[in-house]
């Protein structure tokens, strides 16, 4: 039996789809909107929208952005030929909230995870390699200490490495399992500093 009206359950099937979101919490955040002011709705709502149709892929890095190219990469004080290669956009910001590293990234959107049928052709290696035909000192390899990350790791080094571009993974003090965009700033910059060549 259904409690609520048509429109109602569908408002909060469609919200019980975001990630971390059950249907308790779709229920709440559905009664929630539909009691606030029709603008307020209408302006999220837009936002949603217009974020889905402006935001793209730098054509630099990779990263999610509303222009061609991200800040950082437009930025001529950055260092361009250090890139450190992480796995989502959320990544990149945590490094970013430490304030101490001046290069640029590269985004992957993923990792090599062949139990979910993730390869390496399913996340951004191809740009990556483009990039290092230019000029590239170092490639910091910064995705998440689990085992996806780590395999990740391994086969980029191993892409890497006949270039003669120094390729660095970021030092342990990140968590095993753990995932960059929860770890403090502090965390964060001690694995930057304390990273090893591969």
């Amino acid at each position: 039996m259904d409690y609520y009206s048509q429109r109602i359950n569908q408002l909060v099937e469609q919200l019980a789809q975001l990630p971390g979101v059950g249907s308790k919490t779709a229920q709440r955040l559905a009664f929630y909107l539909l009691a606030q002011p029709k603008e307020k709705v209408n302006r999220l709502a837009d936002t949603i929208r217009e974020a889905r149709e402006h935001v793209c892929y730098c054509k630099e890095c990779c990263t999610l952005t509303d222009r061609p190219v991200c800040n950082i990469c437009a930025d001529a004080k950055r260092n361009h030929r250090v890139i450190m290669v992480v796995e989502n956009t959320r990544d990149l910001v945590a490094y970013e909230k430490t304030g101490k590293y001046d290069g640029v990234y590269h985004v992957l959107h993923g990792a090599i995870s062949p139990m979910l049928g993730i390869g390496p052709g399913e996340i951004r290696l191809k740009e990556l390699m483009t990039r290092l035909q230019g000029d590239v000192d170092e490639v910091i390899i910064a995705t998440n200490s689990s085992l996806e990350g780590e395999t990740t790791a391994m086969y980029i080094s191993k892409l890497i490495k006949p270039t003669g571009i120094k390729v660095t993974r970021i030092a342990s003090g990140v968590p095993v399992g753990g995932d960059l965009e929860y770890i403090d700033e502090m965390t964060l910059l001690r694995a930057l500093e304390g990273r090893v060549e591969l």
